[in-house]
């Protein structure tokens, strides 16, 4: 036995105790009310679950049979100060609510997004509003109560979350490292055993490359223990017989838009920016902007940085080095960036964020995953 092996025992153990409890029913295991899909990962950060969040929004609302329902999005709510249930509004901040879950409120306002670290909780809370008028403990601290029964619910980020079964699971894995490549904490990315991958109704490989041939889906399905691969349904056959359905997806980027409403349009079309983000891996944003601008100065945070003032310092120390150039950052980034009072206005009139969302590599896959989608029980 290798030192990592040795040194990653005591983790795996817990983890693999913790999912023998749940799985022989030592543990309780819920179920919401309504129709529920839970996007997530098995490592931590860097597969792109928020645009994936968005895609499945967007498909719903589009869609016939959930188009005119009450969708909801319940995430725990990263890093937020606020505690218990909460609905997260538009104008709300990243302080209180977290980053992702107020960026998805802002572009999909008909959508009822809230956290809560309990989700069973949660469920039945988005489930029964009503609930929220009683007054408890648990109730009291819920600043907005109003918003409309959930008939459709997406988990973001619960897939570790084994109180809760939803009716279909996603699992993301990042093409540029695969989890069969990867190690458990903390040695590597893996916040789970990578075989729970297989316990996914649909794993969705993220930030492909623009095309993929058959030979290297079927070579992805191989190598995550799927044989028989087929691409007319997208699915592949595990070692108990049951079919998993394998999709491929790519990030696709925006039109620069402005963070506050005071931004000079003018400095879009500077071939020169200023990047700063605070995202789990920045390597395809760079290589996106390195396309069409040169970037002189790279400011690189933790993942949910929080920005304070020495951070921007060091940003417009940049910017009276470079005056010509554009400010870039993420949508999430962005979203952190508009807590922070008094920044400088020539930090304002030049700052833009780069809108992202995921797009299935093919429209015979988009149509395999809308269909699963649209009937999120059936297996």
């Amino acid at each position: 036995m290798t030192l990592d092996r040795i040194l990653l025992f005591p983790y795996y153990l817990t983890l693999k105790w913790r999912h023998r409890l749940f799985d022989k029913g030592v543990r309780k295991v819920h179920k919401a009310e309504v129709p529920t899909v839970c996007v997530g990962n098995v490592t931590v950060g860097g597969t792109g679950k928020t645009p994936h969040v968005e895609m499945i929004l967007r498909s719903l609302l589009a869609g016939d049979r959930w188009g005119a329902a009450n969708i909801a999005v319940l995430s725990r709510g990263y890093k937020r100060e606020s505690k218990g249930f909460q609905q997260v509004t538009r104008d709300g901040s990243a302080t209180m609510f977290g980053d992702e879950p107020v960026q998805i409120k802002k572009k999909f306002p008909v959508v009822t997004v809230a956290v809560d670290a309990d989700r069973v909780e949660g469920c039945d809370f988005l489930c029964h509003p009503d609930k929220l008028q009683k007054d408890s403990r648990r109730t009291r601290r819920c600043w907005d109560k109003d918003f409309p029964p959930a008939h459709f619910i997406v988990l973001d980020d619960a897939f570790q979350y084994r109180a809760l079964k939803a009716d279909l699971d996603i699992v993301l894995i990042d093409f540029s490292r695969p989890v069969f490549k990867d190690r458990l904490l903390p040695l590597g990315r893996l916040r789970d055993l990578p075989e729970r991958v297989s316990k996914a109704d649909v794993v969705i490989v993220t930030k492909c490359p623009q095309e993929l041939d058959n030979w290297e889906r079927t070579t992805w399905a191989e190598q995550l223990g799927l044989s028989d691969f087929r691409s007319s349904d997208c699915s592949g056959a595990r070692p108990d017989g049951s079919r998993q359905t394998l999709l491929f997806t790519r990030i696709a980027y925006g039109q620069m838009e402005p963070v506050f409403d005071c931004s000079d349009q003018r400095y879009i079309y500077s071939k020169r920016i200023i990047l700063f983000s605070g995202i789990a891996r920045d390597t395809q944003l760079r290589a996106y902007l390195g396309g069409s601008y040169k970037i002189v100065k790279r400011f690189s945070f933790p993942d949910h940085h929080k920005f304070g003032w020495s951070d921007f310092q060091r940003i417009q120390h940049a910017v009276k080095r470079w005056p010509t150039a554009a400010v870039v950052t993420t949508e999430k980034d962005a979203v952190r960036v508009l807590d922070c009072n008094g920044l400088p206005a020539q930090l304002k009139e030049r700052m833009f964020q780069l809108p992202i969302r995921a797009e299935f590599l093919s429209e015979n896959e988009r149509a395999v995953f809308e269909a699963r989608l649209s009937n999120p029980s059936k297996r």
